[in-house]
C-alpha cells in the first residue's frame, strides 16, 4: 500500500511518525516543541501549526499518501463566522472553570442528569465547562463564537485548507460534554445551556472515513483525541484495559457499549474504531509517590522503588490511602490522605515506601473494580507511564490487579494510532480495506508480567487496603 504518517499534537510538542501501511513499522519520525512558555491555559493555535511545520521538515513526509491527526483533548477553539479565532484556545485542565463546572451540574439537575445525557459529569477541563466560563467571564467573545472546534478538528481543517465542511470523530466529540456516546448525537441544548446560544459544531464522521483530500492529493483521515489514538496505537481490544500512571491516574477499557454511570465515576468516551472507552480517573497516582519520596528525603522515584523492594507485600500492616489532592474515585473531593497501621515494627522508611506503591496501585484497582462492576471484561492490563518501569510497580501490580500486566516499550503510541487510522482510511478509499475492520498492525513490543503464585498474597494486601478505606470512608465506593 505504501506509507502513511501520524502526527500527535500534545500540550507540549508535535511528534510525527511515518509508518509502513501494511505492518505499522515506523520508518522515520520528527519532533518539535510548541513555541510556548510552559503550559499556558490560553494558547494561540498557530503555535501548533508552527511546531507541526518544524517537525515535518527535512522531507519527512515525502512519499506519504495519507495523514492522521491526534491532538490534546479538551482544548476549545471558538471561531467567528469568518473562521478566525475569537480568542486563544482554552487548553488543558483550566482551574478558572471550576465554578462553571459546578454551575452546569446544578443547571441540568445534578450529576446523574449529566451522566444520563452525555455519559459524563462536567469537569473544569471539558469544552462544555469552558463554554460556560466564556459566557460568564468574556461575554463579548462568547457572542462572537459562531463555530466550536477542538485541537484535532482545527488541525485537520487547517491541513485541508480551511474548507466549508468541518469534521471531527466520535472519540473527540465524546469528550466535549455536548455529544453522547450512547446515542451518537450532539446535544445542542447543552451547548445553549453553557454558552447561552447555539453555535456550529463539526460533523462527526466514521472511524474509517476521510475528512478530505488536500489539493496535492494527500488524504487526511478523521483524526481523534490523544487517548483514543494511543489506545488504537497500542492495539487494545475487548478484554484489555489501560492503566496510565501520571501525576493522576486513569483506567480505561474497550467495551462494546456506552456505560451510563449515575455516580459520575465513569466517563463514557467513544474510541477510534466504533467501540467505546469507559474511563475512570483517580486524582492521585505518581503524585503520591513523589510526596512520599520528598517525605523520606529521597532524590527520585527510582530511589523510592529501591527502598520499597526492601519491604515485603503488605508493608508490615502499613496502609496509605493516597488521597492527597482529594479524590475522584471514590468521590471524596475534600478529603486528605490517610496513613494507617502504624506499629513500632512498621515505622521504617522501607515500609512507608512500599505502602506508597501499594496505596497508589490499590487506588487504581478500585478504579478497575468500578469498570468490572459494570460488566467490563478485564483479562489483560496495559501499564503506561514512566513509573510503569519501576521495579516496585512491576513487582506489585499483577497480584494487586489480579490480571496479566503488559508494560509496552516506550513509543509514540498516539502518533502511531493516528498513522494506523490514516492507513485505514487510505485502504478504504482504495477499496482494499473493510470500513468495519482496521488494518492489522504488529502489536507493541512489551514485557508481560503474570500474577502467578503471588496472586493470593496480592489479594490479601488489597483486602487490607479495602478494610482501611471502608473504616475511614464508609460506603464511599458503593454505587
Amino acid at each position: 500500500m505504501g506509507i502513511v504518517a501520524g502526527l500527535d499534537s500534545s500540550p507540549d510538542f508535535t511528534r510525527i511518525v511515518v509508518c509502513d501501511t501494511d505492518t505499522g513499522a515506523v520508518l522515520r519520525q520528527g519532533y518539535a516543541p510548541h513555541p510556548l512558555e510552559g503550559r499556558p491555559s490560553d494558547v494561540d493555535p498557530q503555535a501548533w501549526l508552527l511546531s507541526l511545520g518544524e517537525a515535518a521538515g527535512g522531507g519527512l513526509l515525502e512519499g506519504v499518501q495519507a495523514i492522521g491527526v491526534s491532538a490534546q483533548q479538551n482544548a476549545l477553539i471558538p471561531l467567528d463566522a469568518q473562521g478566525a479565532t475569537v480568542r486563544p484556545a482554552l487548553a488543558g485542565a483550566d482551574k478558572r472553570a471550576q465554578v462553571a463546572a459546578a454551575d452546569l451540574i446544578d443547571a441540568l439537575g445534578g450529576r446523574e442528569a449529566w451522566a444520563q445525557a452525555v455519559g459524563c459529569v462536567p469537569q473544569a477541563a471539558q469544552p462544555v465547562t469552558k463554554l460556560r466560563w466564556l459566557a460568564r467571564s468574556e461575554p463579548d467573545n462568547a457572542r462572537r463564537a459562531a463555530v466550536l472546534m477542538q485541537a484535532h478538528d482545527w488541525l485537520v481543517w487547517q491541513l485541508l485548507g480551511r474548507p466549508v465542511r468541518r469534521t471531527t470523530d466520535r472519540g473527540g466529540a465524546s469528550g466535549t460534554g455536548y455529544w453522547s456516546a450512547a446515542t451518537g448525537a450532539y446535544r445542542p441544548d447543552l451547548v445553549e445551556l453553557a454558552l447561552g446560544r447555539q453555535a456550529m459544531l463539526p460533523e462527526v464522521i466514521g472511524p474509517a472515513e476521510a475528512a478530505g483530500t488536500t489539493p496535492e492529493g494527500l488524504l487526511i483521515s478523521a483524526g481523534t483525541g490523544e487517548t483514543m489514538a494511543a489506545a488504537f496505537g497500542l492495539g487494545i481490544g475487548l478484554g484489555d484495559a489501560v492503566v496510565s500512571l501520571g501525576a493522576s491516574g486513569s483506567v480505561m477499557a474497550v467495551h462494546p457499549e456506552a456505560l451510563v454511570d449515575s455516580t459520575g465515576m465513569i466517563t463514557s468516551l467513544a474510541d477510534a474504531t466504533g467501540m467505546h472507552l469507559p474511563v475512570v480517573t483517580t486524582l492521585n497516582a505518581v503524585r503520591a509517590l513523589r510526596g512520599t519520596a520528598e517525605l523520606l528525603g529521597l532524590p527520585d522515584l527510582e530511589s523510592l522503588s529501591e527502598l520499597a523492594m526492601k519491604s515485603t507485600p503488605g508493608a508490615h500492616g502499613l496502609v496509605l490511602l493516597p488521597y492527597l489532592e482529594g479524590e475522584r474515585t471514590p468521590h471524596l473531593p475534600h478529603t486528605a490522605g490517610t496513613l494507617a497501621g502504624l506499629r513500632r515494627e512498621s515505622m521504617k522508611p522501607e515500609h512507608l515506601a512500599r505502602a506508597a506503591f501499594e496505596g497508589m496501585l490499590c487506588g487504581l484497582a478500585d478504579a478497575l473494580d468500578v469498570l468490572r462492576g459494570r460488566g467490563v471484561e478485564v483479562r489483560r492490563i496495559f501499564l503506561l507511564g514512566a513509573a510503569a518501569e519501576l521495579p516496585a510497580v512491576q513487582a506489585a501490580a499483577p497480584a494487586l490487579f489480579g490480571a496479566q500486566v503488559v508494560v509496552p516499550q516506550p513509543a509514540d503510541y498516539a502518533a502511531i494510532g493516528a498513522a494506523r487510522q490514516a492507513a485505514w482510511a487510505l485502504g478504504v478509499s482504495q477499496g482494499i480495506l473493510d470500513p468495519r475492520t482496521p488494518p492489522s498492525w504488529h502489536g507493541a513490543a512489551a514485557q508481560v508480567l503474570e500474577p502467578g503464585e503471588e496472586l493470593a498474597v496480592g489479594q490479601a494486601v488489597r483486602q487490607q487496603y479495602v478494610s482501611v478505606r471502608e473504616q475511614t470512608h464508609p460506603g464511599a465506593m458503593r454505587p
